[in-house]
């Protein structure tokens, strides 16, 4: 197939300075068109974006990528079940009523403010999390929180006794072969995140602020991918009978909407139906988001520094979703 209208869109979004460069991809019944277009950074210089194959800061693809693949095998092996009580496994957390289910659906109408946040260590911040409320959105709105896959991290720590990180490079990254994802990467082989006069470029560490206090337990944000790895994952989810770590029928879950109240989220991603046409989809905070037309076994991903030189370039989400809608109408 052909997306000229939707390499257009691209494009303009580097010719217009939204994002430096993009690297994407298109998969479909032809195969897998690759593209690169733009720069790798914009400062303290120039540098072309040339090699396919660097290694983005994945953002919140971390949560579908990795904890959510975690967490259904979890439950194929029969050591949890998506409808326990999280209080079961995190047991200071005080709404036995919020499940498993409801983390991994963005449905457990978990709130509140943690002052001073980022200033807090490792246990203080997971202390201030565990003494957030469940409030009257459980079960009825979707409310998309970072909280919701910390937490499903946790839960996986005291199930299986192995923080959340290493645990998805055991039961995700070695079976998927994605052997360009880690969450210590080398520097040199990434794309530079953001830039300040003070640090210089962030390069090779974690954006994300609680990534970096929560290190190994963090289940939210933390992996680095390139587009050869990307592939792999998103192929994994578009053809269930070749899923080396989930059974046919756990991925064809991917497709339906999890929440059983019609809220639009599947397993770890959003599902939508856009004109009859349903997708699922994930974005990261960093300028990266997978695209899935599972009938039509169709998959568009695309990976850019949105935030270099500096974030948050907001601009940049109010082209993203008219731009994803270019894609889906090209799929029609």
């Amino acid at each position: 197939m052909k997306y000229n209208k939707t390499e257009l869109a691209i494009q303009k979004l580097v010719d217009d300075g939204v994002v430096p460069g993009v690297n994407y991809a298109f998969i479909d019944e032809d195969g897998t068109q690759r593209h690169l277009i733009g720069n790798k950074q914009l400062v303290p210089k120039e540098v072309p974006l040339t090699d396919g194959h660097l290694i983005y800061d994945m953002a919140s693809l971390t949560k579908v990528v990795g904890t959510t693949m975690v967490i259904l095998k979890l439950v194929e092996d029969g050591k949890l079940s998506l409808e326990d009580s999280i209080s079961d496994y995190l047991t200071e957390w005080q709404y036995p009523e919020v499940t498993v289910r409801n983390l991994i659906t963005h449905t457990s109408g978990i709130e509140g403010y943690i002052p001073h946040r980022d200033q807090l260590n490792h246990d203080e911040l997971i202390d201030a999390l565990l003494g957030l409320k469940a409030g009257a959105g459980l079960n009825h709105e979707m409310h998309y929180a970072d909280v919701n896959f910390i937490f499903l991290g946790l839960i996986a720590k005291k199930v299986t006794g192995k923080a959340i990180q290493p645990l998805i490079e055991e039961l995700v990254l070695k079976p998927l072969h994605m052997v360009n994802s880690s969450f210590h990467p080398d520097a040199s082989e990434c794309v530079p995140t953001t830039y300040d006069e003070e640090h210089g470029l962030l390069q090779g560490h974690v954006h994300d602020p609680k990534a970096q206090v929560l290190g190994e337990d963090c289940g939210s944000a933390g992996l680095f991918s390139n587009m050869d790895d990307l592939l792999l994952f998103v192929e994994s989810v578009l053809n269930p009978d070749d899923n080396p770590i989930l059974s046919f029928d756990t991925v064809r879950g991917f497709y339906t909407d999890q929440t059983g109240h019609d809220l639009g989220r599947s397993y770890g991603f959003e599902r939508i139906d856009y004109e009859g046409m349903p997708f699922i989809w994930q974005s990261g905070f960093t300028g990266t988001f997978i695209v899935i037309i599972p009938e039509k076994k169709h998959a568009m991903v695309f990976l850019s520094n949105r935030i270099h030189p500096v974030s948050p370039n907001e601009y940049y989400i109010e082209r993203r979703k008219p731009l994803i809608e270019t894609y889906l109408n090209e799929n029609k």
